[in-house]
């Protein structure tokens, strides 16, 4: 599994996906209403992007073991984490070998069948299992095992289809719904995406429209418990069953997977905080994710019981080059589902043509482009000259800019007014970041030494300093101490502060400033930040 051909493979995997998600969570009833598994899918399928996109490995195995941590790290939700052990298989057989090939394709598709079956405690069929397991079966035919992988795997896509329209039949709750299962239609979209690169076609163009949902498949019954919780431990030698017998007093759709030195927790409960003190007992806890399940059902309910709601097509969308899974999540949710998000950003910036196809898949008539860095925006104006539909550009040089400008963004909107009202947003907004210097410098009147931390304000050096929280004062003090910005925007990178240390400390020194402080998880950047 050659590195750069499994990160082409990925970006397919992600750009069809996404094209797909807001369709796949209008599906989503089962094993709850919470509309959020095109979301939960698609996060975990970005988890294994920006790992790659990010990885040294060059050996096949190693390039294999990355994808599968990450997607075992990066799964979100109950269909996330079956992915994770979908992906986990197929990875560890594909990476055994240096090229696929039908044979391969099979061998690999039955360990992820596998897989996904053994970290399911009660498997139900009419689910993402069953499409997954007739795939593999359709690979392991001795007509399709002989086919080049291209051919074998345009075979399994088409039986995944009908196995996707079957799913009804096998599921009650998705015959009284009158819908198909979201995740084995996710899981679909996951595989066409990889066949149609594989075979060096375009990616299939989404549906503009999708079958109005009926009332049974809108109004569901609220799910027993209130929070899908998910964390990973790591530790030494961990006791998987011990974690399932612990945490199955607390809830269900239970899923512990992974292996002795990290797991991933899944589980709907009325208690996160008892589900986190369980994981806290044997290891350390990282990647937490507690959703609210009702609300999110409630929201799904609303968002489909407006007037022709699945039928909507949006005047404009944005297309939004974005690196870290949080900033890519937080652009999307502001979005309001108008949003495809184009993975890069500094030292991986995206081609021209990576931006014209999400700009033409894009579910708008317009298409307004965010290009989040200076070292894009000139790739992003060649592409809106090369696409069908309208396109502009708006001069975004930061994620926290674009973050910003989104704010003014109503999809419902046309490509002018749009445009003309995130411009004058953006004139508004001052940015800055603090990362480290690479090398020793005297640039705008401050002096840098290389590995110290390093501030700058709209692209101006102000600080630089051995101590990281000095060199955020002063950013923080030239983006709002004059009093003329209200707002501020801290987006935490991978190697970022604490949130909760950071918030109090900017909250104190600024109280009268609106502070919104997230999780970003951009590479690079410890720290970016916008005012407006």
């Amino acid at each position: 599994m050659d590195a750069d051909r499994a990160r082409e493979l990925a970006r397919a995997a992600l750009t069809n996906l996404e094209a797909h998600r807001r369709r796949i969570d209008d599906l989503n009833v089962y094993p709850v209403p919470d509309g959020d598994t095109g979301t939960n899918l698609t996060l975990t399928v970005r988890a294994i992007v920006e790992r790659l996109e990010k990885s040294r490995a060059a050996a096949n195995g190693e390039v294999a073991q990355e994808i599968a941590d990450a997607a075992l790290r990066g799964a979100r939700g109950n269909s996330g984490v079956i992915l994770s052990q979908i992906v986990g298989g197929f990875a560890t057989v594909a990476g055994q070998h240096d090229a696929i090939d039908g044979d391969v394709l099979a061998r690999a598709l039955r360990a992820a069948s596998d897989a996904a079956y053994r970290a399911v405690p009660e498997p139900a069929e009419g689910t993402m299992l069953t499409v997954v397991r007739e795939m593999a079966e359709e690979a392991e035919e001795p007509s399709v095992r002989d086919l080049p992988a291209a051919e074998a795997l345009r075979r399994v896509v088409a039986r995944g289809e009908r196995a996707v329209e079957r799913t009804p039949e096998l599921l009650d709750v998705l015959a009284q719904a009158g819908v198909v299962d979201a995740g084995g239609a996710g899981l679909l979209e996951i595989v066409r995406g990889v066949a149609a690169t594989l075979a060096g076609e375009p990616l299939p163009e989404a549906p503009v429209e999708t079958d109005e949902l009926g009332d049974d498949a809108i109004h569901q019954e609220l799910s027993r418990y209130r929070y899908c919780t998910t964390f990973v431990v790591d530790g030494e030698e961990l006791d998987a069953d011990g974690l399932k017998r612990e945490l199955g007093q607390l809830g269900d759709s239970l899923l512990v997977v992974g292996h002795a030195a990290a797991l991933k927790v899944h589980v709907h409960t009325d208690d996160p905080g008892a589900a986190l003190a369980v994981g806290t007992r044997v290891g350390v806890i990282d990647d937490v994710e507690i959703a609210n399940m009702h609300r999110q059902s409630l929201a799904r309910e609303e968002r489909l019981s407006e007037p022709g709601a699945p039928l909507r097509v949006r005047s404009t969308a944005l297309v939004a080059v974005v690196a870290g899974e949080g900033n890519a999540r937080i652009l999307s949710d502001l979005a309001d589902g108008a949003a495809r998000i184009v993975h890069g950003g500094q030292t991986m910036n995206p081609s021209t043509e990576e931006i014209a196809r999400a700009v033409e898949a894009a579910p708008g008539d317009a298409v307004l482009v965010l290009p989040n860095n200076g070292n894009v925006i000139g790739a992003a104006r060649l592409a809106v000259e090369s696409v069908s539909k309208p396109a502009r550009v708006i001069p975004t040089r930061s994620i926290p800019a674009g973050i910003g400008v989104v704010v003014s963004f109503n999809p419902d909107f046309g490509l002018e007014e749009n445009e003309r009202t995130m411009l004058d947003t953006l004139a508004d907004i001052s940015t800055g970041e603090v990362t480290v210097a690479r090398r020793t410098v005297d640039v705008d009147g401050v002096h840098v030494e290389a590995g110290s931390w390093f501030g700058l304000v709209d692209d101006r050096a102000v600080a630089s300093d051995a101590d990281f929280d000095a060199v955020v004062d002063a950013v923080v003090e030239h983006l709002v101490g004059s009093g003329d910005r209200s707002t501020l925007i801290a987006l935490v990178g991978v190697e970022g502060p604490d949130q909760e240390a950071l918030r109090g400390r900017l909250e104190s020194r600024y109280p009268e400033v609106e502070l919104d402080v997230r999780y970003g998880g951009q590479p690079h950047y410890p720290l970016l930040l916008a005012a407006e």
